[in-house]
C-alpha cells in the first residue's frame, strides 16, 4: 500500500491534528485566564487552578497513553491491508480505560487534601484546590474515553473528526467558562473557581458523546464489547505499561516543578502557571506534526516502507524547527502583552516576563523532541521511549533543578531544567532513529 509523504498529505493530517491538540491545553488556558482576572483573591485563585491543573494534566497524561498504543497498532494493521483483523480491540480497549479511570476517580476523591498538600499548598489555595479538584476531577472518565477514541482515528489516519470535536468542545468550554465564572445578572450567580470547574467537565463530557457517535456513524468500528480478548491486547497492554511508566517520569518533572514553584510563594506559582500553560499550548501546536509523525511512521513500518519512513523523518524535522520558531518569533514580539491576558497582579507578571524568554528558547527544541517522540510511539518503540524518560528526568531534570536551586534562581532554576531535559529527551532519538533505519533504506 503506497503511502503519501508530500507536504500536503502531511499537513492533511498534521493541522487539523494541531488544531485538535490545543484543546486539551486551551481548556486550562481558559480557566487560568479567566480565573486569573476575578478582582477577588486572582492570585490565590490561579495559583489554585495551576496546582490541580498540574495534577489532573499528570493523570490524563499518564492513562492517556491508550491514545497512542491504539493508533500504533491501527496503523501499523492498515499498512500491512489488514484493518479487518482488528476491529474487535478499540472497544475491549475502551473499555479497560474507562473502567481504570472511575477507578482513579474513586481513590484520589476522598484524598484531595493530602494530595494538594503534596504540592505545598496551604491555607486558603489548598481549600481552593479540594473546592476545584472534587468537581474537575468528574471530568477525567470522559476525557480518558475521547483520547481513546482520537487514537482510533488517529490510525485510520484521519485526524478531521478528533479536530471538529476539539474545537467543539473547546469553544464550549470558553463560553460556559464566562457565564458560570462571572455569572450573568438575575439569571445565573457567579461561581468562581467552582464555574470554571463546571466548565471544563461539561465540555469533556460533550466531546465524549460527539466522539461516540462519530466513531459509530463514520467509521467500521464498533464499540461493542466481544469476548474473548483480542490477541493484540497483551501487545497494546505492555505498550500503555512502558508509556505508563514513562509519564510517570515526566510527571516526576513536572510535580518537582510545580512543588518547588508553590514553596516560592503564591506569585511565583501564580507566574509558573502560566509559563507552563504556555509551553504546553506550544507543545500540543508542535503535536500537529508529531502526530502526522506517529500515524504515518506505524503505516509506513507496517508496509515496511523504510525510505519513506527515512524521507518522512527529515521533512517533519524541518517542519518542527519552521513552527517551534515561529511561536517563539511570535511570542518575542508580544513579550509584553502575553502575561497581561493571564492577570493584572504586578507581582505575578515580573515574575512570568523574568523567565518567559527562556519558554520561548524551548520551543524549536521542544517541536524536535516531540516528533520524534511521537514517530517513535508510531512505530511501537514504547520501552525505549520509557527509559530515555526515565533517565533525562533522573539524571537530568532533578540534578540541574537541584543545582540551580541551591543558589537561588528560582523560576528560572524551573526553566533551565526544563531545557536541558527536553535536549536530553530528544537528541537520543534522532540519533536512534538514523541508526536503525539509514542501515534498512540502504540495504533495500
Amino acid at each position: 500500500m503506497s503511502t503519501d509523504i508530500s507536504l500536503k498529505s502531511i499537513n492533511k493530517l498534521a493541522i487539523p491534528a494541531l488544531i485538535a491538540g490545543i484543546a486539551e491545553p486551551l481548556l486550562s488556558i481558559t480557566d487560568t485566564a479567566i480565573i486569573g482576572n476575578i478582582d477577588e483573591n486572582a492570585t490565590e485563585n490561579l495559583a489554585a487552578v495551576g496546582i490541580v491543573g498540574a495534577f489532573i494534566s499528570m493523570l490524563v497524561w499518564v492513562f492517556g497513553q491508550v491514545r497512542s498504543a491504539i493508533s500504533s497498532i491501527i496503523s501499523q494493521y492498515l499498512g500491512a491491508n489488514k484493518l479487518d483483523n482488528i476491529k474487535t480491540l478499540p472497544a475491549q480497549a475502551i473499555a479497560i480505560i474507562v473502567v481504570g479511570s472511575v477507578l482513579v476517580l474513586l481513590i484520589s476523591y476522598p484524598f484531595a487534601a493530602q494530595i494538594f498538600k503534596f504540592y505545598n499548598a496551604s491555607g486558603n489555595v489548598l481549600e481552593l484546590c479540594i473546592v476545584y479538584f472534587k468537581i474537575r476531577i468528574f471530568g477525567f472518565p470522559f476525557s480518558l474515553l475521547v483520547f481513546a477514541i482520537f487514537g482510533t482515528f488517529r490510525g485510520l489516519q484521519n485526524t478531521y473528526y478528533p479536530m471538529i470535536i476539539a474545537i467543539i468542545g473547546a469553544l464550549l468550554n470558553i463560553v460556559l467558562d464566562f457565564i458560570f465564572v462571572y455569572g450573568i445578572e438575575g439569571v445565573i450567580p457567579a461561581m468562581n473557581i467552582e464555574g470554571a470547574a463546571y466548565a471544563s467537565v461539561i465540555a469533556q463530557i460533550t466531546m465524549a458523546i460527539i466522539s461516540v457517535i462519530l466513531l459509530l456513524k463514520k467509521t467500521a468500528i464498533s464499540l461493542k464489547l466481544t469476548m474473548p480478548f483480542h490477541h493484540e491486547i497483551p501487545r497494546l497492554l505492555g505498550m500503555i505499561a512502558n508509556l505508563f511508566v514513562r509519564t510517570l517520569a515526566l510527571n516526576t518533572a513536572l510535580y518537582f516543578a510545580t512543588a518547588y514553584a508553590t514553596e516560592y510563594g503564591a506569585a511565583y506559582i501564580a507566574a509558573y502557571t502560566i509559563g507552563v500553560n504556555i509551553w504546553l499550548l506550544g507543545a500540543f501546536m508542535i503535536d500537529g506534526y508529531s502526530s502526522a509523525g506517529n500515524i504515518l511512521s506505524g503505516k509506513l513500518l507496517g508496509a515496511k516502507d523504510y525510505n519513506s519512513l527515512v524521507k518522512l523523518s527529515s521533512k517533519l524535522f524541518k517542519y518542527g524547527i519552521v513552527t517551534g520558531s515561529i511561536i517563539a518569533t511570535v511570542g518575542f514580539v508580544f513579550y509584553d502583552v502575553i502575561g497581561q491576558i493571564f492577570t493584572k497582579e504586578a507581582d505575578v507578571l515580573a515574575q512570568f516576563n523574568h523567565v518567559f524568554w527562556i519558554v520561548l528558547l524551548t520551543q524549536p527544541i521542544s517541536a524536535i523532541t516531540f516528533i520524534f517522540d511521537g514517530m517513535f510511539k508510531g512505530m511501537g518503540k514504547m520501552k525505549y521511549l520509557r527509559n530515555l524518560l526515565i533517565l533525562s528526568t533522573g539524571l537530568v531534570f532533578i540534578p540541574t533543578l537541584l543545582l540551580f536551586d541551591y543558589y537561588n534562581l528560582k523560576l528560572v532554576a524551573i526553566w533551565i531544567a526544563f531545557t536541558l531535559w527536553i535536549l536530553a529527551r530528544g537528541l537520543p532519538l534522532v540519533f536512534k532513529f538514523r541508526s536503525d533505519f539509514l542501515p534498512l533504506v540502504k540495504n533495500n
